[in-house]
């Protein structure tokens, strides 16, 4: 495909698992080429996701989920490659957001205005890339206190909500509806729903 195509798809080892799966099985859907990278992992190296869920504790419960096997290799990517990055939540951005690799591709998406997609705990790597300054978004709660340290300004909404501001989608959890829709939004594509070409005559 296209470099036109391509989205870079930022993941790691326990990443929240429809966080990861939904997003790049729907851009996938879509038509578009999606590198799932992990630093210090490469092409056919998988990654371990978890399953958040809220079952009446004061934060979410972690269950083991899929293993989850990434499509490129993290030190071969070239960010300029890409017309937008999306970030996956989940514990991965705790410790993704040390490595200056990370930091430097988010730098170049957000420097390029190009479209970012981040979910949940993913913003994590937004504020610790330092690119959140003065600009809206939303995360999962506990994330909010670390947005507006980082200058950001952060909305509280719904769960299954989104907000986007410019380039810059983000969403709480479990927000991939509307959260893959508007960053589609902001890439510019376009999905249309027609008639089946044989309805009339397949009754």
């Amino acid at each position: 495909m296209e470099n036109t195509k391509k989205i870079l798809f930022l993941t790691g080892d326990f990443t929240e698992d429809y966080e990861t799966m939904v997003p790049f099985q729907m851009l996938q859907m879509v038509g578009y080429e999606v590198h799932a990278v992990c630093p210090d992992k490469k092409k056919g190296d998988t990654v371990k996701t978890a399953i958040h869920d809220f079952e009446g504790d004061q934060t979410y419960t972690e269950k083991p989920g899929h293993n989850f096997t990434l499509t490129y290799t993290f030190s071969e990517v070239n960010p300029s490659d890409y017309v937008g990055l999306v970030i996956a939540g989940g514990r991965a951005p705790e410790y993704l957001r040390l490595h200056q690799g990370v930091l430097d591709v988010t730098r170049h998406f957000a420097e390029n205005n190009k479209p970012i997609a981040a979910i949940c705990h993913g913003i994590q790597i937004l504020t610790a890339a330092r690119v959140v300054e003065g600009r809206r978004l939303t995360a999962y709660p506990a994330v909010g206190p670390e947005v507006e340290l980082a200058g950001g300004i952060f909305e509280s909404v719904a769960p299954t909500e989104v907000v986007v501001d410019g380039n810059l989608v983000t969403s709480p959890w479990p927000g991939h509806p509307k959260f893959i829709k508007a960053f589609l939004d902001v890439l510019g594509a376009r999905i249309e729903l027609g008639t089946p070409a044989n309805l009339a005559s397949a009754f």
